[in-house]
């Protein structure tokens, strides 16, 4: 049966209705602190085609996602390559705008979902809310939702990890400020190790001197060295398959939470308060800060420079004997 102008422009209409971008091309923390939100979108719009607009490094995790159908490479504050028709619901999952905003504007959506800022109305933005809370509530509130922040779980990925049951020590950190001496993550590999358990040493590859140095120090082999050498997801299936992981405030402590795997995470210049795991046993947050720290030093905080090795040893041993 012929189909008439008016009618196909019907079907055009139908088919961007079908469609929700949600932008949120940041870290690997940033992308795990913002699945309750990516959920309570999908829950909003159940039968559209959920787009997720991420790095293409992180491109492999977003894909453990259940709310995600699809991903589409994207860069920090650059428009999106997008070729398909004006989705009906684009979300700025980014920022408070206005840059981050016009991203998504720039798609010609339907209904565009922002924090409020000049020319975008929306939600109020509150600079000391914590990150998954925040993004929650932009989205119950601007999509009349139900938005769990709990809901940080992933899907295991569908690869043998190279190593299981194992002690994560995750040296590593974006910034040098929030980054915890090696000396000292020596200290704690060497006392897990000493307690009997198999102790690896994780990151990425720009990150293989500092972890081979954590695991000299610890007196580990080179085997115990995975940073360099492992897929973002082998990585996430190490953590998934980990009996602890002890990290400072980076993605891989919310790798830890995503799996719910016991974690002793050490804070610095940003409070636990903004960025911390959710309040469950099995995750021990430390910190002596006030919250005036700038996360983008580059020298050691001195808030988390407090932190000692016996302080993070007994939080350890509290968790693994618990």
């Amino acid at each position: 049966m012929a189909v008439s102008r008016d009618q196909a422009r019907a079907v055009s209409r139908a088919e961007a209705r079908e469609t929700a971008v949600v932008l949120r091309p940041l870290g690997l923390g940033d992308l795990l602190t913002g699945v309750p939100a990516i959920r309570g979108v999908r829950a909003a719009v159940p039968e559209h085609r959920l787009v997720l607009a991420t790095t293409r490094a992180l491109a492999p995790l977003a894909a453990l996602i259940d709310a995600v159908d699809e991903v589409l490479p994207a860069v920090e504050l650059e428009p999106l390559d997008w070729t398909g028709p004006p989705p009906e619901l684009a979300v700025d999952l980014h920022g408070k705008g206005p840059l981050s905003h016009v991203v998504v504007a720039d798609l010609q959506p339907q209904r565009l979902l922002t924090f409020d800022s000049p020319g975008y109305p929306g939600p109020t933005w509150y600079p000391d809310e914590h990150e998954v809370r925040r993004w929650c509530r932009l989205v119950s509130e601007g999509l009349d939702v139900a938005c769990d922040p709990d809901a940080l779980d992933l899907a295991v990925p569908d690869v043998e990890p190279p190593v299981r049951d194992v002690a994560v020590v995750h040296p590593g950190a974006a910034f040098p400020g929030r980054r915890w001496p090696a000396e000292r993550f020596a200290a704690v590999a060497a006392h897990l190790a000493g307690a009997g358990l198999d102790v690896v040493v994780t990151g990425g590859p720009a990150e293989r001197e500092l972890a081979l140095a954590v695991a000299a120090g610890a007196g580990l082999g080179e085997d115990a060295v995975l940073a360099g050498r492992t897929t973002s997801l082998e990585l996430a299936a190490v953590v998934a398959a980990a009996r602890v992981v002890v990290c400072g405030d980076t993605g891989v402590a919310h790798l830890a939470s995503a799996y719910r795997r016991p974690s002793v995470v050490l804070f610095g210049p940003v409070s636990p308060a903004l960025w911390g795991p959710p309040p469950r046993q099995q995750h021990v947050v430390l910190w002596h800060g006030d919250g005036t720290g700038d996360p983008w030093g580059t020298t050691l905080d001195r808030a988390l420079a407090q932190i000692t090795v016996e302080e993070v040893t007994t939080a350890l041993d509290t968790l693994l004997l618990g």
